[in-house]
């Protein structure tokens, strides 16, 4: 079996199953699905599942954070599961899903579905374009040289015909034949089209406004306004929508036996000249519209603006939020050459960082700086969701020092009039996007550096002092019968699933599992092949490898048992279930057999973690100091 192939499978299950996925894609560190109902995803299920960070719903799209290495188990979907990737599902199910959106919910599906299949390429492209104004500014290459020429061609190409990329992504997402589409986003960027624009115009339209074009040629008898279309974002998004209405009304109205070529024929000859002498023009000047309204913002007050953006960005992240903030990024850099607005986000990943790197120094929890160290790792390179989940957001405090931070950053980054030249790296990858490609002048990344270190220091030094490990109290339990006092604290006992020697959390060798993240509890390393009911309860999940089992009690509590670590690979041989999803169980009960022996000698570790997964709506979840216990001995406490 390939690496990732039963995660891929657990995962499409536990959203509802192929039928119920619309259309996947994937970001950094995230699976986005599109559902076209979030009510049949196993939430919980998919949260304690090994190789889920976390889930998020947010901006119409279903988020599994998986982590570094989410784009495997994104190919390894679209391998064996038959799960299409950017835009799967047909227009029907795409309007059915849109049903139950907010018109911003609509607007951030949009803006994500079309710009996040590119923004791989487009952060390497700006990278690229980057080193090459910082290999000219300090000269080690010559400008005018070859290599200069050749790094520029490598960086530039995929910005000259962006019009061209965001026509296919369009075309994914508006139903429109994506080399259709890609037509019409070359038709913008045609080279006889810049050949016209050198020569004298015939004449010139709406002189004296703000939209005075010069004309230097007619289609029909018509004046048609050409506009530099390279590097542009909103013209192709605009034309191929636009586009798509043409071609899905030819579609309707033309014979099936020659759809094949009359619906694109009759399509390109309506679209491009329309895109041309209408769609393109006005589109360029919204988007002149929108890079004069970021601006009037940024001026109203630069420092104010960076504050707001900096201390929001992590929270609009989380949220999807941000694909808002990312067109008129781009557009900015198209219009004005440069964006200084939404760049102010720059510090939070240093701000994350600081936070993490303090608690790090402070911490005596061996889990938790297991956890920290590869966190603080990625975040120098700009990834902070390790950070995020593992360590800062479930500390709330210290994800609000690093939001703190991050706004003390991006004050600094609009005080010192940092501009962001090209869309590229994130992190320290970040700092060449600064120069200014046109003078070489390194002022800008300078400047950055020091935001960056700004929101570093920031976020700990707020941090160092105050941090410390929460203390596990035990705590007082009624012990009498008098109502009066049982009401103050309520307690549940979970007897243990398994018999064998006791293992702290933090000892089971999966970051997971001893960081906590999944919940607080406790481990058996199995001396029987038996698990039992811990308490009455039901069962909710039971995977169908047998490996693992998921069960909430009569009493609230949601427990996860997880038969030895990485297990899900032994496709449920050696396990044997004996309840069924659904099924209501007394405690002490046989749920799962299996045979630890055979599992060992198969290679993998047998250890079991008994997991409370809902430890947030619980006071505290006290596990036992025995060293090792019986079956149906108590195991947990759980407070609330």
């Amino acid at each position: 079996m390939r690496k990732y192939e039963q995660l891929a499978a657990d995962i499409v299950k536990l959203v509802g199953g192929k039928e119920n996925i619309i259309s996947l894609a994937h970001c950094i560190t995230r699976l986005r699905f599109k559902l076209k109902d979030e009510g049949k995803a196993q939430t919980d299920a998919l949260k304690a599942h090994d190789g889920v960070v976390t889930v998020i719903q947010s901006g119409g799209q279903y988020q599994v954070v998986i982590g570094n290495a989410v784009g495997d188990v994104y190919d390894e979907i679209l391998a064996s599961q038959g799960v299409s990737g950017v835009a799967g599902g047909g227009a029907e199910e795409d309007d059915a899903a849109k049903k139950d959106m907010s018109l911003l919910d609509r607007f951030i599906d949009l803006i994500s579905s079309v710009f996040q299949p590119v923004l791989g390429v487009l952060a390497a492209a700006g990278m690229i374009k980057g080193l090459l104004a910082l290999l000219n500014a300090v000269d080690i290459t010559d400008p005018q040289g070859g290599t200069a020429a050749m790094l520029n061609v490598v960086g530039d190409a995929f910005f000259y015909f962006l019009p061209v990329m965001l026509a296919y992504t369009s075309g994914k997402k508006f139903k429109m034949n994506p080399f259709a589409a890609m037509t019409v986003g070359a038709a913008l960027v045609y080279p006889s089209l810049a050949q016209l624009m050198g020569g004298e115009p015939l004449y010139t339209m709406f002189a004296g406004t703000p939209f005075e074009s010069p004309v230097h040629t007619e289609f029909l008898g018509i004046p048609v306004l050409l506009m530099n279309y390279a590097s542009s974002v909103i013209p192709a998004v605009v034309a191929v929508y636009f586009g798509a209405k043409v071609e899905h009304f030819f579609a309707r109205v033309i014979p099936t036996v020659v759809k094949g070529f009359l619906v694109p024929f009759c399509t390109l000859l309506v679209v491009i000249p329309l895109t041309l002498m209408v769609v393109g023009p006005v589109a360029v000047w919204a988007g002149k519209l929108v890079g004069a309204a970021a601006m009037a913002i940024y001026n109203l007050s630069p420092v104010l603006s960076g504050l707001f953006i900096g201390a929001f960005w992590q929270v609009f992240v989380m949220f999807g939020l941000h694909w808002g903030l990312v067109p008129v990024m781009l557009n900015n850099i198209t219009v004005y050459g440069y964006d200084p607005l939404v760049v102010t986000y720059f510090g939070a990943s240093f701000a994350q960082i600081g936070v993490v790197l303090a608690i790090l120094l402070r911490t005596k929890d061996q889990s938790l700086r297991s956890l920290s160290i590869p966190a603080f790792i990625s975040g120098i390179f700009g990834v902070t969701e390790p950070a995020i989940y593992g360590v800062t957001l479930p500390r709330k405090k210290y994800f609000a020092i690093s939001c703190i931070g991050a706004a003390i950053g991006g004050a600094v980054i609009a005080f010192f009039d940092v501009r962001l030249y090209v869309f590229g790296g994130i992190g320290i990858f970040g700092y060449p996007c600064f120069i200014d490609p046109a003078t070489g002048n390194l002022a800008g990344m300078y400047n950055g550096m020091i935001a960056s270190a700004v929101s570093f220091i920031a976020g700990f030094v707020m941090t160092f002092p105050i941090y410390h490990d929460e203390k596990k109290e035990e705590p007082t339990l009624a012990v009498t019968t008098t109502d009066e006092e049982t009401k103050s604290v309520q307690r549940e006992i979970l007897v243990a699933p398994v018999a064998g020697k006791v293992v702290p959390l933090e000892n089971v060798p999966d970051e997971a599992f001893a960081a906590g993240i999944l919940g607080k509890g406790i481990a058996i390393e199995p001396s029987e092949g038996r698990v039992v009911a811990p308490a009455d309860a039901t069962v909710t999940t039971l995977f169908p490898t047998g490996h693992a089992i998921g069960l909430i009690t009569d009493k609230g509590a949601e427990i996860l048992i997880h038969i030895g670590m990485d297990t899900v690979k032994l496709e449920g041989k050696y396990f044997k279930a004996h309840v069924n999803q659904g099924d209501k169980v007394k405690k002490g009960q046989l749920l799962i057999e299996f045979e630890p022996e055979k599992i060992k000698e198969a290679g993998y570790p047998v250890v079991t973690p008994v997991l409370v997964t809902n430890t947030a709506s619980y006071l505290d979840v006290v596990p036992t100091e025995a060293g090792s216990i019986q079956e149906k001995e108590n195991l947990i406490t759980v407070v609330a």
